[in-house]
C-alpha cells in the first residue's frame, strides 16, 4: 500500500513525514524494497503478530507495511508550474490514495500562505490543483484518440471519447473525478487514466499537542474539516504532527505512558494506517511459525489461491487447498495442533474468501 502525503506549506506535512520516517522499519527488513529519500515505510500495527511469535518463538516477525510518499511541490499555481510545478505529479498517480494534511491550529509564529488559517479554503486550494492537473491529462487523451473516434467506425475509441467529453465537463465543473457516477463499461477506462482526483483520500487535521485529548467536536478547525470530507465521501483523522514525530522517537513504554496521558489508546500515526487499510479494503491474514510470523495484506474479497500467490507464484499455480483457523481460535487451542484436535482447522478449498486474521497453511504441488 503506497499513499502520498500532500498539503500546503507550513501546514504540518513535513513534520507528519519526520514522524512516519523516524517511526519507520529498516528497509533492509523487506526484500526487493528500495526506499528513495521521500519514501517512508513503517510497519501496520497489528497486536496478533506479537502474540502469535510468542507462541511460536518465532525468529522473525515480519508485519504488513505502509510506504509513505512525501509529495512536494504543491501550492496554488502548481498546474501551472509554480513552486516545483508538475514535477509531484510523477510521484503522485502511483500512489493507491493521497493523505491530504491540513493546518488546524493557530501560530503565529509559524507562517501560513494565505496569511490566515481556513482548513476548507486550504483543502479546496489543493484540490483545485488536482483537478487541473487531470484536465490537461484528460485533454490530452481525448487528442490521441480523436482521429480513430471520427465517424463511429472504431466503436471502442468512440465510446472511449464519448466518455472522455463526459468527463471533462465533470472537471471543468470543479468536481473531482471521483465524485462522477460511472457505468460499468466507464468503470475500467477511468481506472486507465490515473487521474489524481479519482483516488481516495484521507484528510489528516493537524492540531497543536494541547488540543490533544479534547473532544473532536470542540475543535471549530477539525468539526470543518470532517463536515467537508463527510460530503465528500472521505475520511478524517486528527493527528497532531508535532508529537507523532516526538513519540516516533520514544521507546514502546515511554510512548504508551504518553498516550496515557492525554487518555488516548494509540497514536494519531496508527490511527492513520489503519483507517488506510480501511479505505483501501485491504485486510491480513497471518502465517506462524518458528521461522518467521508474518502478515500478509490483500484485498477484502480474495480467495484462497490468489492469497497464496502473494507468498510465491508457485503457491498460486500448484494450489491444493488451504488449511485455515482463526487467529482467536488458535490461540486458545494453544497452537495449530492443539486446533487440529479439537477440529478447529478447516479445509478449504479455491473458492474460499479469506477473511482478516486467518491463520492460514496453505498445501500446493508445482
Amino acid at each position: 500500500m503506497k499513499l502520498g502525503i500532500v498539503g500546503l506549506p507550513n501546514v504540518g506535512k513535513s513534520t507528519l513525514f519526520n514522524a512516519i520516517t523516524h517511526a519507520g522499519a529498516e528497509a533492509a527488513n523487506y526484500p526487493f524494497c528500495t526506499i528513495e529519500p521521500n519514501v517512508g515505510v513503517v510497519a501496520v500495527p497489528d497486536e496478533r503478530l506479537d502474540r502469535l511469535a510468542k507462541l511460536y518463538s518465532s525468529k522473525k516477525v515480519t508485519p504488513a507495511v505502509v510506504e509513505f510518499v512525501d509529495i512536494a511541490g504543491l501550492v496554488k499555481g502548481a498546474s501551472r508550474g509554480e513552486g516545483l510545478g508538475n514535477k509531484f505529479l510523477s510521484n503522485i498517480r502511483e500512489v493507491d490514495a493521497i493523505v491530504h494534511v491540513v493546518r488546524c491550529f493557530e501560530d503565529e509564529n509559524i507562517t501560513h500562505v494565505e496569511n490566515s488559517v481556513d482548513p476548507v479554503r486550504d483543502i479546496e486550494t489543493i484540490n483545485l490543483e488536482l483537478i487541473l492537473a487531470d484536465i490537461e491529462a484528460v485533454q490530452k487523451r481525448l487528442d490521441r484518440i480523436r482521429n480513430a473516434a471520427r465517424g463511429g467506425a472504431d466503436k471502442s475509441a468512440a465510446a472511449e471519447y464519448a466518455f472522455l467529453e463526459k468527463l471533462l465537463k465533470h472537471l471543468e465543473e470543479e468536481r473531482p473525478a471521483s465524485s462522477l457516477a460511472l457505468t460499468d463499461d466507464e468503470k475500467p477506462l477511468l481506472d486507465n487514466l490515473f487521474l489524481l482526483t479519482a483516488k481516495p483520500v484521507i484528510y489528516c487535521a493537524n492540531i497543536r499537542e494541547s488540543d490533544m485529548g479534547k473532544p473532536e467536536d470542540s475543535l471549530p478547525f477539525v468539526c470543518a474539516v470532517k463536515q467537508y470530507a463527510s460530503a465528500h465521501n472521505a475520511e478524517t483523522v486528527v493527528v497532531c504532527a508535532e508529537t507523532e514525530e516526538e513519540l516516533a522517537q520514544m521507546d514502546e513504554q515511554d510512548r504508551a505512558l504518553f498516550l496515557e496521558e492525554f487518555g488516548l489508546k494509540e497514536s494519531g500515526l496508527d490511527k492513520l494506517i489503519k483507517a488506510s487499510y480501511s479505505l483501501l479494503g485491504l485486510i491480513s491474514y497471518l502465517t506462524a511459525g518458528e521461522k518467521e510470523t508474518r502478515a500478509w495484506t490483500i484485498v477484502n474479497g480474495t480467495k484462497a489461491p490468489q492469497a497464496a500467490g502473494k507468498i510465491h507464484t508457485d503457491f498460486e499455480k500448484g494450489f491444493i487447498r488451504a488449511e485455515v483457523v482463526d487467529y482467536e481460535t488458535l490461540l486458545a487451542c494453544g497452537g495449530l495442533a492443539g486446533a487440529r484436535e479439537k477440529g478447529k482447522v478447516r479445509s478449504e478449498g479455491k473458492d474460499y474468501v479469506m477473511k482478516d486474521g486467518d491463520v492460514v497453511l496453505f498445501r500446493f504441488n508445482v
